[in-house]
């Protein structure tokens, strides 16, 4: 890189963000000039006394009360969604990391690309929601979405090996969760605790049981297919335990390029902040020295059917995107409270999919609106 790189981290006090930062203690060429939080205040005043940003951006307003007094310091201190616009499309931003969990992250992203960024994207409820919106719009301002899942990254790295026309098939691996060996008479007693036991990756609540279900998956389909505007039919999924292989793009010769690492988030989001480089960085190498096996295994669509209905969601694009999510979202936390089964998450996000009025051209109100009736339904549908 020729120059520095200013980067502003939306969500820099969950996972990927603190990942992020760690790329940016060990690569040189990146300036953090935005963070933002929004329950970590704490974690997030010592982000900000650790990189001196120019803005700090707390997006809870009565979480945000608690920020120490910073008039001595070198930021500013801004409270509010308003300010997280204002942070995501300013002229000395070069990147966007768009870390902020679930559709809360869409509207900063939306403003990113709106304003021609490039926007490292870790948030897959936002091209889920609107990936046909999001791609045409940044097709238009020349915005480049780059992606930070760990999935969508190696598709993205696959596919520098041939033209986009020349793709046959785009293969993501799924680790399988903690009950990829489990009946479907096991799975309905599944408790909470056994669902966010993740035996491979440490992530927060919501992607943990998101995984149990293989409901990310079938997010990750409809996401893949927006990113990078293949149809449904040309995506498929595998089962790959070991979480080696972090996913296959197959070419029209019969070449199948696979992307290998250690399970570790900050190789991503280092290729996302470099590319089109490749430098040293702080993830772990892949140690070939000891041997390993590296299995690859058919899915079972009875036992997860949630992946079934991304297949379905990523064929019909309108509106379908926006009720899935919110539909999942909402039974996820109801399952975390114990108030559904771990079974009824997928069933429910079918029925909610499935009675809703699809819109195949929506607008973006359009979509916050499907995204809230899908919430409403939802709270129905467990009380009835």
């Amino acid at each position: 890189m020729t120059s520095p790189k200013n980067i502003a981290i939306l969500g820099s006090t969950g996972s990927i963000g603190c990942s992020a930062l760690d790329v940016v203690r060990a690569v040189e060429g990146f300036n953090v000039v935005g963070l933002s939080g929004h329950s970590q205040i704490d974690l997030l005043a010592a982000q900000a006394d650790e990189f001196k940003p120019d803005w700090v951006v707390g997006t809870d307003p009565i979480n945000a009360g608690s920020f120490p007094d910073c008039s001595q310091d070198c930021w500013d201190f801004h409270i509010g969604d308003e300010s997280l616009t204002r942070l995501a499309t300013a002229e000395n931003i070069d990147i966007v990391l768009a870390a902020i969990v679930g559709i809360a992250g869409l509207p900063s992203a939306w403003s990113a690309i709106d304003a021609g960024k490039t926007v490292a994207l870790a948030n897959k409820e936002t091209m889920v929601v609107a990936g046909q919106q999001l791609a045409s719009r940044a097709a238009e301002t020349n915005a480049r979405i780059l992606p930070v899942d760990s999935e969508h990254s190696a598709i993205f790295q696959a596919m520098q090996s041939g033209n986009a026309n020349e793709v046959s098939r785009i293969i993501l691996t799924a680790s399988g969760g903690p009950f990829r060996d489990f009946s479907s008479e096991q799975m309905k007693t599944v408790t909470v605790d056994q669902a966010l036991a993740h035996p491979t990756w440490n992530m927060g609540k919501k992607n943990s049981i998101d995984s149990a279900t293989m409901m990310n998956k079938a997010l990750e389909i409809v996401e893949a297919r927006w990113l990078f505007d293949v149809p449904a039919s040309q995506i498929e999924v595998v089962v790959h335990p070991q979480s080696i292989i972090h996913s296959i793009v197959e070419f029209t010769d019969g070449s199948s390029i696979a992307q290998l690492s250690p399970p570790d988030m900050k190789l991503p989001i280092q290729y996302a902040f470099t590319w089109p480089n490749r430098l040293p960085g702080p993830s772990p190498k892949l140690d070939l020295s000891s041997g390993m096996t590296l299995e690859l295994l058919p899915p079972d669509l009875e036992r997860f059917p949630a992946l079934a209905l991304g297949f379905e969601v990523a064929q019909l694009g309108g509106t379908a995107g926006a009720v899935m999510n919110a539909a999942n979202e909402s039974a996820v936390e109801a399952f975390l409270n114990n108030e559904i089964s771990f079974d009824g998450i997928a069933t429910a996000c079918r029925q909610i999919v499935e009675q809703h009025n699809f819109d195949p051209t929506p607008t973006l109100d359009d979509l916050f609106a499907a995204d809230k009736w899908a919430r409403q339904e939802m709270s129905r549908w467990m009380f009835a």
